[in-house]
């Protein structure tokens, strides 16, 4: 038996395993080189990113046309709708409603300027103070009021019940 040649069991020698080894590593290695069947994995992500984004600008595009020509629709129905309302409504109706709309604005003022003189400073700064706090806490003091009608609400439809 020489060295180079399977023994009885079958098992190569050492001179076949070197070369086996060696092809496998350059099965390997040519493996590892080429492009794997799914591709570059980088790019392929890449391209999903630079689709979805086109197709994210597209839906942007209609939901902005869309959009614009729901306002537009509804600006020309607004319009329609006022100006039918001014057609059917007699002139003398809308010349007194202009007169009355003028006579509140004016005792509106004039109420105004009254509370102003005849209220004390120190009464109007608190009141400053209160309404600069009640527009730097808007949402609580709507949350606290939507509670408060709601506990109302509720009591009074049970007040009924009973």
């Amino acid at each position: 038996m020489s060295d180079e040649s399977p023994n009885q069991l079958g098992t190569p020698t050492p001179e076949e395993l070197r070369e086996q080894v060696e092809r496998t590593h350059d099965g390997l290695a040519r493996t590892v080189g080429a492009p794997a069947p799914e591709g570059d994995l980088a790019a392929q992500a890449k391209e999903k990113a630079a689709v979805v984004r086109e197709q994210a600008a597209a839906v942007r595009e209609q939901a902005a046309e869309k959009a614009a020509a729901a306002s537009d629709q509804l600006r020309e129905k607004t319009e329609q709708a006022a100006q039918a309302v001014k057609d059917r409504t007699p002139e003398a109706v809308r010349e007194k409603t202009a007169q009355a709309a003028a006579q509140v604005r004016e005792k509106t003022g004039q109420a105004q300027r009254y509370a102003a003189d005849r209220t004390p400073d120190p009464l109007l700064e608190k009141a400053d103070r209160a309404a600069t706090a009640a527009r730097a806490n808007r949402v609580p003091l709507l949350a606290g009021g939507a509670l408060l009608v709601a506990f109302l609400l509720i009591r009074r439809s049970r007040g009924r019940n009973r």
